[in-house]
């Protein structure tokens, strides 16, 4: 248990240190290419989930890496890759990204009543190191570089297909964007009114996450405000990724949360966990509106 505390603790902290430099982990900036986006697993076409994407961000954005696959050193050996030399510049234990998996336990017990065998089973928090496809060599096909980044017009058809496919009621009008819980409906002012355009689908799938809330069982009234707040940004962002939907906001326009965030992570090492947990939940839930990608078959563990 004192290891998995730790191991929260410095997660939590590291996300601390990037909004304390106003740096939203979550917040990806956009580029055109079929290797950037979410981050995933090369192996398994997944993208990674729960806090994960967040340690990946702030592992891409400390070594200024663009693409979203990633991988432990043994699948990319696997792959006839090899994980390039960590740069002098770069300290020991940070040229790979340490994320988490939980992994079930069974521990067999005498019941004292009873006198019978039970089983319990529980999940224990383990780490696995994994690389981005920019680090090593061989893995030019997954690399950001693979794929010219130009300067073409986004392209926010993804975006509406998966916004169409939900059928949420979505109202245009007024000088508000909200999520009426209970009549049901989203709002949000004329597409015409946002400037760049971008800006629109990041406020509508803002409001569609927090449409989702309840129907994949978050309890938005226990959570609170800024728990909410903090979902719905998270997952609205991994779902601008996925699509290619630029986001242009700073943290500027979420300062009113911010402090919030913080002194919530700061004093509770698990809030950012159930946060971006239900965020990956949320974002999945979403995209499974639409036609998603289908895996390849997955290793015996998949990270």
């Amino acid at each position: 248990m004192a290891n998995n505390t730790k191991l929260r603790q410095d997660i939590t902290a590291q996300i601390v240190a990037s909004l304390e430099h106003n740096l939203c982990p979550w917040r990806r900036p956009w580029s055109k290419s079929r290797n950037t986006g979410r981050a995933a697993n090369v192996v398994s076409r997944r993208p990674y989930s729960g806090v994960n994407p967040l340690i990946l961000e702030i592992h891409r954005m400390g070594h200024n890496l663009g693409s979203r696959w990633y991988a432990t050193f043994d699948q990319w050996k696997q792959l006839g890759c090899t994980v390039g030399k960590r740069p002098n510049h770069v300290e020991p234990g940070h040229w790979g990204a340490r994320i988490v998996f939980y992994s079930p336990i069974k521990k067999n017990r005498i019941e004292k009543e009873s006198g019978e065998l039970v089983e319990d089973r529980f999940f224990v928090m383990r780490t696995y190191t994994v690389f981005n496809a920019d680090q090593v060599d061989g893995a030019e096909k997954w690399q950001a570089t693979a794929v010219e980044s130009t300067e073409a017009v986004p392209d926010f058809v993804p975006a509406e297909e998966l916004i169409a496919a939900t059928q949420a009621d979505i109202r245009q009008g007024g000088d508000h964007a909200f999520y009426n819980r209970t009549s049901d409906y989203i709002q949000v002012p004329p597409k015409a009114r946002f400037s760049p355009p971008g800006a629109y689908y990041e406020t509508l799938l803002h409001e569609l996450a927090h449409w989702s809330e309840h129907r994949v069982g978050w309890d938005s009234e226990a959570a609170g405000y800024a728990a909410n707040e903090l979902v719905a940004e998270i997952a609205s962002s991994f779902l601008a990724t996925e699509l290619g939907v630029p986001q242009g906001e700073s943290l500027d326009n979420h300062a009113s949360y911010l402090k919030h965030w913080l002194d919530a992570m700061k004093g509770d090492a698990s809030f950012i966990f159930r946060a971006s947990t239900q965020a990956s939940k949320v974002a999945d839930f979403l995209l499974g509106f639409v036609a998603a990608e289908e895996p390849t078959t997955e290793p015996a563990i998949v990270v």
